[in-house]
């Protein structure tokens, strides 16, 4: 490769981090971009490309510090001037909320809520609760609402502030999508339950509708309808890659923190049978966790930079044996020595975790003890991916994959709420 050729090019270096950033990898686009400037501390485009992967990483520091050389020294560059000014915003926005911030002054957003006094309007037509109760039928108008791109009214939308989700596989998708697995493998039922594995509120731009889909199936079937945390149910990842927005356009400010309250009681992981451990990212940077360390996480919050919280919401497996610097920038990727090791302590058969496009819908790898699937066909409608879900039935708990294609949708792009930095404009 021209690297091997000339590795001390720092072009080379920022061609390949812009090339990582284009594929999401930016743990590696970031390393890159920081050894071109070792190489050349004047080339603007590595400042930029380092700009980018720490904005995407939710470093907004570190990005606005490259910003700002870069608008120095290119007073007149209007992309690199609008992304300065929204990185300078969100970073004032954030010193601004931890000013604010005290755990003994803190009140749940649910307390400000005044459901009673709101009106719904003579010709409002959608669905309604019965005697403020969630029944199928209503869950069946709702889901024909949401399908023709209708809103349900706010009052509708409201959250127990005692509920807490307690046990929780397996999508990243858009509405359209969700319908069609509910058409393939049919509704949720007491005799057909469900496990969704996180990121029900990714890049798509109707993932409002999916959300409050899947939390009115819960409240309709809470003993036999699940919901996992993924690395998408966070604020940072809310505000860069359009839910924040998509919530704000819809309804308000309001309503958008209710969903950033009830997305920390997500619970983590599920163990299912004592055999099969079910979580969004995957396994530890170091060994030794147990189920129990699992449970005693405090997950009633943003998740950190580092530690077992951040690893099950962020980490990817490799072929190889040991762990890896992860090509996210977050957490690790971790070997079928590291699985083989974590379910031999647990007592476990397998892992089940998603977080990865895969061309099948689904991958199989540490020896059938590593299993990864992702629902949601032709990600961001271009991947050309299959979806894929599983069936665990019996004591045995052996994995049936399910495929299936994406289905049309309304014409509206992916991330069409996200924030602009995440419009990924490269110098």
């Amino acid at each position: 490769s021209s690297l091997e050729l000339n590795p001390s090019n720092a072009i080379y270096y920022s061609n390949r981090s812009l090339a990582y950033l284009r594929t999401e990898c930016y743990g590696y686009a970031l390393v890159d971009a920081t050894r071109a400037l070792e190489l050349d501390k004047n080339y603007i485009k590595g400042y930029y490309r380092r700009a980018t992967s720490n904005m995407a990483l939710g470093k907004f520091k570190a990005a606005l510090k490259d910003y700002e050389t870069v608008v120095r020294v290119r007073p007149n560059d209007k992309d690199a001037k609008m992304k300065y000014q929204e990185c300078n915003k969100i970073v004032k926005q954030k010193a601004f909320e931890r000013a604010i911030a005290s755990d003994e002054l803190k009140r749940s957003v649910v307390d400000s809520l005044d459901i009673e006094n709101m009106t719904i309007e003579d010709d409002y037509a959608g669905p309604k609760l019965e005697d403020g109760k969630v029944t199928l039928k209503f869950m069946k108008d709702l889901m024909a609402w949401f399908k023709d791109q209708k809103k349900l009214h706010r009052k509708l939308i409201s959250c127990d502030d005692k509920l807490i989700f307690l046990f929780s596989l397996l999508i990243s998708l858009v509405y359209y999508d969700l319908l069609n697995i509910f058409e393939l493998n049919g509704l949720p039922s007491i005799t057909n339950p469900y496990l969704f594995n996180g990121d029900f509120v990714d890049r798509g731009s109707f993932s409002l509708e999916v959300i409050l889909t899947l939390f009115g199936f819960k409240l309709l079937y809470p003993e036999h309808f699940y919901l996992l945390r993924g690395n998408h149910e966070t604020d940072n990842m809310n505000q860069m890659y359009g839910f924040e927005g998509e919530v704000k356009a819809k309804y308000t400010a309001q309503m958008f923190q209710l969903f950033s309250e009830v997305f920390q009681w997500l619970p983590l992981a599920q163990c299912i049978n004592n055999k099969v451990l079910v979580m969004h990212g995957g396994l530890f940077s170091e060994d030794g966790v147990t189920l129990e360390d699992i449970r005693k996480i405090d997950r009633n919050r943003q998740p950190p930079d580092s530690g077992p919280m951040c690893d099950l919401l962020w980490s990817d497996p490799q072929p190889q044996d040991g762990r890896s610097v992860s090509k996210r920038g977050v957490s690790c990727q971790f070997g079928p020595d590291v699985t083989e090791r974590f379910l031999e302590q647990n007592k476990l058969q397998y892992i089940v975790r998603s977080h990865e496009v895969k061309a099948e819908g689904y991958e199989v790898t540490h020896s059938g003890k590593c299993i990864t699937v992702f629902s949601a066909p032709n990600y961001c409608d271009q991947m050309g991916n299959k979806g894929a879900y599983i069936h665990l039935r019996g004591s045995d708990l052996k994995p049936e994959f399910h495929q299936f294609t994406a289905v049309p949708h309304p014409n509206v792009k992916p991330m069409a709420y996200a924030n602009s930095l995440m419009q990924l404009g490269m110098m």
